[in-house]
């Protein structure tokens, strides 16, 4: 299979718009241009000679990595339009498909933008794609943000910081005025810590860790330990400078993950908790079958049948 990327141009102005698709499945629906055909706004126009196709090696993507890139395609999508010209980049591996839907909405969408990245691999992700770079501290209030997510439960509490980058994604979530969230579905649980063992990832200055660490036993994350680097020696270092303890804990206090995330906020030392409470519109997950599963904050569910 290949994902194709067709650019339409449409009369009068010759207003373009490009989007893309995986080859055989039809392509996504194009609710705005097809409205403006209706209407007799314009009469769209496929100029073949000028079309531009660009390939991905959709063959290689895991069945995993096609339904996050299901979900992100579907997101942006529903979420950037038109008049949003400030909107926040997330973190983890489907944000990478969230930047590349959004680059296939054309230079001329992007033209006006600019894009708040949520730390190191979110700012990268903007320049490598051409677009124009943001910061928090010089931005508060945010059209949209879309980032990823480690877990999801039925109301859209969200466990992040799987790449210890809560903080700035918490910060720029709340400076959002519409914040999603995008997973395949390993991530669409009931409950927290159903499909997400590692537990809450709780940032902490490092002086503290130890006593941190200490009152989240207390609190009954038995197991609650310093989350180590892979490929240097000692813990892993936030974006801030600071280090990360996960911090797992049974299914009866996720029950109610507010209460969780207040009690680890007040530890001092803590500087930000990886649970996301009661700011999440809405969840996209990609399914195994093509398929994407909506959960909305108003606790309905829309299932989106995969293309024909």
């Amino acid at each position: 299979m290949v994902l194709i990327d067709i650019r339409i141009y449409a009369s009068p102005g010759w207003a373009s718009s490009s989007f893309a698709f995986a080859y055989p499945a039809h392509p996504p629906p194009l609710p705005d241009i097809q409205d403006a055909y209706h209407n007799n706004v314009f009469n769209p126009c496929i100029l073949i000679s000028n079309c531009s196709f660009r390939q991905h090696s959709a063959a290689a993507l895991s069945v995993i990595e096609a339904s996050k890139r299901l979900a992100a395609y579907t997101a942006v999508d529903q979420h950037i339009k038109p008049e949003h010209t400030i909107i926040g980049i997330g973190s983890g591996s489907t944000v990478p498909y969230v930047v590349d839907r959004i680059v296939q909405q054309g230079a001329e969408a992007n033209k006006g933008r600019i894009f708040v990245p949520t730390g190191f691999q979110s700012k990268e992700l903007i320049l490598t794609a051409g677009l124009t770079l943001g910061d928090v501290d010089q931005i508060a209030t945010i059209d949209v943000t879309i980032d990823g997510a480690d877990e999801v439960d039925k109301d859209l509490n969200c466990i992040k910081g799987g790449g210890a980058c809560h903080l700035r994604e918490k910060v720029i979530a709340e400076a959002a005025s519409t914040f999603v969230v995008v997973a395949d579905y390993r991530k669409n649980s009931e409950f927290l810590g159903t499909n997400w063992a590692p537990g809450v990832p709780v940032e902490v200055v490092p002086f503290a860790y130890a006593k941190v660490l200490r009152d989240l036993k207390a609190l009954g994350s038995s197991s609650a330990a310093l989350r180590m680097a892979v490929k240097k020696a000692g813990p892993v270092v936030t974006d801030n400078g600071n280090f990360v303890i996960d911090a797992p804990f049974e299914r009866q206090d996720f029950l109610d993950p507010a209460a969780v995330l207040t009690k680890i906020k007040l530890l001092t030392g803590v500087v930000e908790v990886g649970l996301f409470c009661n700011i999440v519109k809405a969840a996209y997950f990609g399914n195994a079958d093509g398929s994407v599963t909506i959960r909305k904050e108003d606790g309905t569910v829309e299932d989106l049948a995969p293309p024909c």
